[in-house]
């Protein structure tokens, strides 16, 4: 049995540890509101851009549609989108876990595949592997650093124009789509060339759509934009997902912390209570020596 210092000594560290998940916690608990806000507003305008993309790409030729232009695949661009920070349980492993998977799959269609690290997590991960392309950017974990539609933009120009001159020929991005506090659904969502929405035969029907104020116009500036929205939609996701995902681990901590100290403290009672019961039997056994 453990000295009564050694399990003061672990109750006093555990309780440090209780106090800084519990802390961690509440911190995480305030930005999830804000970032959870931020994605519920941004989702649905987003979602339904998509599908206008979508319907509006297919109805592009292949002269117009930069964007949608559908070539033989030989080089793959994964976007991994995790956070700058641990501490937030398989948040980050569910990317990498994505991604080991769809590596193998590319490269065995003799598919070059590349990574680009968006946060310092994924950066540290990739820098020594071969997917990762030392010509792309490095810096990009600064985008969670006040994330807003004006940081996100230019990596979504620097990636459309990747694909525009053909040194990709598909992107993908992977990131944790916030679904609620407590869960984070992994998303494989391909980002480049635009999908036309996809319609079963009973349901197609043949959209006719009116461009204003022109198709150039439309080609020009509304996709583009389209596209960086896509992706700040996607960071918003992985934010929210990110501080949801961390309140949970510090909480499941905090109620692990609870529990060991209740060990600790009935291991602390009955050696206390095991080193009296000494003391007493050598007093008695003193008095009784004594008497003899």
């Amino acid at each position: 049995m453990p000295s009564l210092k050694e399990v003061r000594n672990r109750i006093v560290s555990v309780n440090s540890t209780k106090q800084i998940t519990a802390a961690m916690k509440m911190v995480s608990a305030a930005k999830l509101r804000r970032a959870q806000d931020a994605i519920v507003r941004m989702r649905p305008y987003a979602e339904k851009l998509q599908t206008i993309l979508g319907n509006v790409s297919a109805s592009l030729d292949s002269s117009e549609g930069t964007y949608s232009a559908q070539r033989e695949v030989k080089k793959v661009l994964l976007v991994a989108i995790v956070s700058n920070r641990g501490l937030a349980g398989a948040f980050n492993t569910q990317v990498y876990r994505s991604i080991r998977r769809l590596v193998p799959m590319h490269e065995a269609q003799g598919r070059t595949v590349h990574v680009l690290p968006v946060g310092k997590k994924a950066l540290d991960t990739y820098r020594r592997t071969p997917q990762f392309n030392p010509e792309l950017p490095t810096d990009l974990a600064r985008l969670f650093e006040g994330l807003s539609f004006d940081k996100a933009a230019p990596v979504a120009e620097l990636i459309m124009k990747l694909f525009a001159d053909g040194t990709y020929d598909e992107v993908t991005l992977v990131y944790n789509k916030f679904k609620n506090a407590a869960v984070q659904v992994i998303a494989e969502e391909p980002y480049l060339p635009i999908a036309p929405i996809a319609t079963s035969e009973k349901t197609a029907t043949k959209v006719d759509h009116i461009m204003e104020p022109d198709r150039a116009t439309i080609v020009e500036e509304i996709i583009p934009k389209s596209l960086k929205i896509q992706f700040y939609k996607a960071l918003l996701d992985s934010h929210a997902a990110e501080h949801g995902a961390r309140m949970t681990a510090m909480h499941k901590a905090t109620d692990n912390a609870d529990s060991l100290l209740k060990g600790l403290k009935l291991t602390y009672n009955k050696a206390r209570q095991a080193s009296i019961t000494n003391e007493i039997l050598e007093i008695v056994g003193g008095a009784e020596a004594l008497k003899g």
